[in-house]
């Protein structure tokens, strides 16, 4: 298949592109290359991907209505993954205009895109910040999201009304997966295992908000990468049996799914720090703070639907995962 990955220069889409090339595919990415966090990164992830025959790039913004129609002109991918967005629940107070730009006027041009095109199967990335101000755990696709705590959360849970409107309109599937927590090898700056291994190596004391009480159901990137591409095999089917008199969220009478994709073995923070001050051999200098603005105590997903649907079978420890991370830290920047 040809496959556009949108945010291939980032964490997840870079990772996912090499999986789809492996195994055959065509992947044609699209990024950006905003300034959000080290460019370099991203130029260095496009590097591992840029001599592969059957890959190739496209520089340009999703809020570019042009670029984005022309894309999809010249191209016609058969199916599309979304993972290019304005991330970042704390970044989303400071400038919550690169947010509706990135993940509304964007995400409506990527829907009109495959409507015009014959995309068979529209996968994107929504977050598990949409549950919020939730506190029934685990937080289940079946539950109401409607008290979201961030704009970066309003704009997901957006994305998802919107995708539904579109299946159900032009009978288009569409499939939504609420990531929780990602991390692994070639992960985000701005993303609490990055900053804290920075600083831990530099000797700085590291910020632990709500002084470590934290639970997070941290995600390897590897079971997040499998679950996206079977996903993507499987398209998003009506569910017959839904009823507008006691709707379920995650489902419809049109082509239209949501599904929680994470570890479904939430950690406390204070836990994942001692696993990496170990891979590490150093102790961290902890600093800790209030709980911050945006930001939820604990996440834990309920990933029986993914199970159900396509064998979602997340299995990385983090003693593993966050092994290979400093393994790569370390080789990447040279400490």
């Amino acid at each position: 298949m040809k496959i556009l990955v949108t945010g291939a220069a980032g964490f997840i889409g870079s990772t996912l592109t090499h999986r789809l090339l492996a195994r055959g595919d065509e992947v044609v990415g699209l990024d950006n290359l905003n300034d959000y966090y080290d460019v370099n990164l991203k130029i260095a992830r496009l590097d591992r991907l840029k001599d592969h025959p059957n890959f190739s790039f496209v520089q340009g913004d999703l809020e570019d209505r042009g670029c984005i129609e022309a894309l999809f002109a010249k191209e016609k991918p058969n199916k599309v993954v979304n993972l290019a967005a304005q991330a970042g629940v704390r970044y989303s107070l400071e400038n919550p205009h690169a947010y509706i730009d990135s993940n509304i006027v964007g995400f409506v041009n990527i829907l009109e895109g495959c409507r015009h095109n014959g995309v068979q199967h529209l996968v994107y990335a929504s977050s598990s910040s949409v549950y919020g101000a939730n506190t029934n755990m685990p937080f289940s696709v079946h539950h109401n999201v409607d008290h979201p705590v961030s704009l970066y959360a309003a704009t997901k849970k957006a994305n998802e009304l919107m995708a539904h409107t579109y299946s159900h309109l032009y009978d288009m599937p569409t499939t939504g997966l609420r990531f929780f927590t990602v991390y692994g090898p070639w992960g985000r700056p701005d993303m609490a295992l990055f900053m804290f291994t920075k600083s831990i190596l530099e000797g700085k004391p590291i910020k632990v908000f709500n002084y470590g009480n934290h639970r997070r159901d941290f995600t390897y990137i590897d079971d997040i990468v499998e679950g996206v591409i079977r996903t993507l095999d499987h398209n998003a089917p009506a569910n017959p049996d839904w009823s507008g008199d006691n709707s379920d969220p995650a489902s419809s009478k049109s082509p239209y799914r949501v599904y929680n994709i994470g570890s479904n073995r939430p950690i406390e923070l204070l836990r994942y720090i001692e696993v990496l001050e170990d891979a590490l051999g150093k102790k961290a200098e902890k600093e800790l703070l209030p709980l911050q603005p945006g930001d939820v105590p604990d996440t834990y997903a309920d990933v029986g639907a993914l199970v159900k649907d396509v064998d979602y079978q997340p299995g990385t420890p983090i003693e593993e995962g966050i092994g290979n991370f400093v393994k790569w830290y370390r080789d990447f920047y040279k400490v």
